[in-house]
């Protein structure tokens, strides 16, 4: 039986208000025991070995890799290559796959199993970017049953092979007129899947408007047998305890709520096993932040301008709320080198405290809701024609990284 330790919550945590209790056990994933039943959900170009360090360094959970194409996993692509790989003290190393073709996500599965390269495999079917779902893929790709069901049962057979959990990730649907959630559930429980994970929006919300948390508690009611875990607008520790008090799910999926804050996995650890304590990080502590990821990211990428131009994305995120001049942070959000990014954090006042709400609550771009970008004809039918299984397995297309 393989566990995930917990890390120690940083001295710098302080009691909340409100505290609060979650009664809920380890999440249970095959061989698999996590302790803090938290899952940091896999974002392009966020959760890379750098991110997912800052985040395990507060608290506890499973911590999955950016979304990796299951055609440039089977092609050894050096971008894919680098997704995959883990620190050597990740307990337990997790990678998302995306694929279109049954045929081609099984062959990734089986090089992951066999290679011994990941301990937990997630299926994407929940992407809403135009890019993936006009192929067909992602938030898309459970309208088509038979489709879904083979891309699913190909891989759950793989991953079995080498005893590694699977597990999904989806949305409610494509729209409100086509919702897939509680069929796709209930047919990935039959395939064998370890636990099923839902995002509480269709693919044509994209990120806006409210998450559907009673959609959620549905398919928790529809699938009693495995686990189901909640996404969609968990900006705090508190989010969280609603979220289960309300759905009942075994866990949650942290996304957009952890960008800027890898701190918010140790207030979730203190949620769940009932302390109070909760980040409340100063100017200060939150530069060291930004400095030490943008440092970890030079590990990752052996570059140091490639890691300071990926470290600009995050600035915003880091310092929403703080008293930030204008001119600093547009300097911050350009930054070319390691030494300017010191220099520039230096200009900080260190004694600036948490600023409170304003630090917290929604954070990027939520888009708009919009049609969603479909191959021709996907609506016509919740099976493939005989075009569309001629183009699946063209349709693969690398689709991972930034």
């Amino acid at each position: 039986m393989s566990t995930i330790a917990t890390d120690q919550v940083p001295s710098s945590a302080r009691p909340s208000e409100a505290p609060a209790k979650l009664q809920l056990p380890p999440l249970k994933l095959g061989p698999l025991t996590v302790n803090t039943p938290v899952v940091l959900a896999p974002m392009a170009g966020i959760t890379n070995t750098a991110f997912r360090r800052l985040c395990r360094e507060y608290g506890g959970g499973l911590y999955v890799s950016e979304m990796v194409t299951s055609r440039a996993l089977v092609e050894r692509t050096p971008e894919s290559m680098r997704i995959i790989s883990h620190d050597a003290d990740e307990k337990v190393r997790s990678v998302q796959l995306y694929g279109v073709d049954p045929v081609t996500v099984g062959q990734a599965v089986r090089l992951l199993v066999e290679e011994d390269r990941t301990d937990h495999i997630d299926l994407n079917f929940g992407c809403p970017v135009p890019k993936v779902t006009r192929k067909g893929g992602g938030a898309a790709l459970p309208w088509k049953t038979d489709l879904f069901t083979s891309i699913v049962q190909t891989a759950v057979r793989e991953a079995s092979k080498g005893n590694v959990p699977l597990t999904i990730k989806m949305r409610k649907g494509i729209d409100d007129d086509h919702l897939t959630y509680l069929e796709a559930g209930r047919m990935a429980r039959d395939s064998g899947v370890a636990a099923v994970a839902l995002h509480g929006r269709t693919a044509s919300q994209f990120y806006s408007g409210k998450a559907d948390w009673t959609a959620i508690a549905r398919l928790r009611e529809a699938l009693p047998d495995i686990p189901v875990l909640g996404n969609g607008d968990i900006w705090s520790a508190e989010d969280a305890m609603r979220m289960v008090h309300e759905t009942g799910v075994d866990g949650v999926v942290i996304g957009r709520g952890c960008q800027g804050r890898p701190w918010l996995f140790g207030d979730l650890m203190a949620a769940f096993e009932g302390r109070s304590d909760r980040h409340r990080p100063g100017l200060g502590e939150v530069a060291a932040s930004v400095y030490r990821h943008a440092q970890l990211l030079i590990d990752t990428f052996g570059d140091e301008g490639k890691a300071l131009r990926d470290i600009r994305k995050h600035m915003a995120w880091y310092f929403k709320g703080y008293v930030v001049g204008g001119d600093l942070r547009a300097r911050l959000a350009t930054v070319p080198t390691l030494e300017v990014l010191r220099e520039l954090l230096d200009e900080l006042d260190p004694d600036a405290p948490y600023p409170g709400a304003d630090a917290e609550g929604p954070r990027g771009r939520a888009g708009t809701p919009k049609r969603t970008a479909l191959p021709e004809g996907w609506l016509d039918a919740r099976q493939l024609n005989d075009a569309q299984k001629a183009d699946i397995s063209a349709a693969e297309l690398d689709v991972s990284g930034g």
